[in-house]
């Protein structure tokens, strides 16, 4: 099994590097090391809500989640220069404060830590307190409730850089929310090679070209290590 994981690992690494427009795409289960909830795990916000269960408090605030591994890898590979674009579906406010550059991330389905101006799109920070954009727009809440439309900039930057890429890799999705799983049928109707890692089942799993159900934390980490062996760094 060991052996059947590095062999995977090394393929993930290999197609990293000789990526020339790698593309990730992350879900709720790349925060659960952070102490943040999944949704469609054995014990996530959907399948509890399911059961007729209450749903599970978290240990701390928000705003005093800390980024995991899995975040602080994505940063190792934005400075590598081995992530073109990131497109988020979670709301945590994790990727930001990890380090992602703001122009390389669309967070589709917004970010509770934001305002978002009605008018122009700028964002602000919640603990800010601002009722009225500099363009003259009022800020509202940014996070995207069920029925409502996916911010325009971000739509339109997740279905480009998907469009482009020729890896695109999916952490910790079950891709079943849409319109945000369209993004993986951009990328394959444009041959880019797939990449699950995830937990639970998705869709998907038929067509990926490698596919993990271990940690994403301990996938990038390890894939990171021998990445750098291929580009002749070592730590």
């Amino acid at each position: 099994m060991e052996q059947d994981f590095r062999t995977r690992l090394k393929a993930l690494a290999r197609w990293i590097y000789e990526s020339r427009y790698p593309v990730f795409f992350t879900g709720a289960g790349i925060s659960t090391e952070s102490g943040m909830f999944d949704y469609r795990g054995p014990d996530g916000v959907w399948t509890r809500q399911a059961k007729g269960l209450p749903p599970k408090q978290l240990k701390k605030p928000l705003s005093q989640m800390e980024p995991n591994r899995g975040h602080y890898a994505l940063v190792e590979l934005q400075n590598l220069g081995k992530l073109r674009f990131l497109i988020s579906q979670n709301v945590d406010n994790l990727h930001n404060k990890s380090g992602i550059s703001p122009e390389l991330l669309a967070e589709l389905h917004g970010n509770a830590l934001k305002v978002r101006c009605r008018s122009c799109g700028r964002k602000a920070d919640k603990s800010l307190h601002l009722t009225q954009c500099m363009c003259g727009g009022k800020f509202t809440d940014s996070v995207v409730h069920f029925g409502q439309s996916l911010p325009q900039w971000e739509l339109e930057q997740s279905i480009e850089h998907s469009r482009k890429s020729d890896l695109f890799v999916v952490l910790g999705s079950s891709l079943t929310v849409t319109p945000a799983t369209e993004m993986p049928n951009e990328a394959l109707r444009n041959a880019s090679t797939l990449v699950i890692v995830n937990s639970d089942v998705t869709p998907f799993d038929s067509r990926a070209h490698l596919r993990f159900h271990e940690q994403v934390g301990e996938v990038m980490q390890r894939a990171i290590k021998q990445l750098k062996g291929f580009m002749g760094l070592y730590d």
